[in-house]
Formats: structure tokens, C-alpha cells, sequence
């Protein structure tokens, strides 16, 4: 069976998707935390129709 590689979601370093890969997807805690900070400062959002219609109600006032 060959190994899973994948892609760092921070710089893109490959990384073997393993049970050894302490900080897998990331290559190590430090795009761990960029990504969480990135998330933290609302730079990542997940998009959802309650959102949207919430947005839709401010704009009538």
C-alpha cells in the first residue's frame, strides 16, 4: 500500500498523511497555528444560507 501525501493547507509543504504526522494536514505546529489565527481573525469563513439571509435582513434597514 503506498503512502498518502498531501499538501500543507498553509505553505504547501508535502505532507505524508500518517499516524507519525503529528500535525497532519500541516506540516508542523507552526502553519497549525497560522491556520487558526487565520480563522480567529474571521480571514477563513464557511459560507451558509442562514448567513445569507441574516445579511439580506440587515440590508432592509
Amino acid at each position: 500500500m503506498s503512502e498518502t501525501i498531501v499538501n500543507c493547507p498553509t505553505c504547501e509543504k508535502e505532507v505524508v498523511w500518517s499516524k507519525e504526522s503529528k500535525y497532519r494536514p500541516f506540516c508542523s505546529e507552526r502553519c497549525q497555528i497560522i491556520d487558526l489565527g487565520d480563522w480567529a481573525s474571521e480571514k477563513h469563513a464557511i459560507a451558509s444560507e442562514e448567513a445569507d439571509l441574516f445579511s439580506e435582513e440587515l440590508e432592509k434597514y
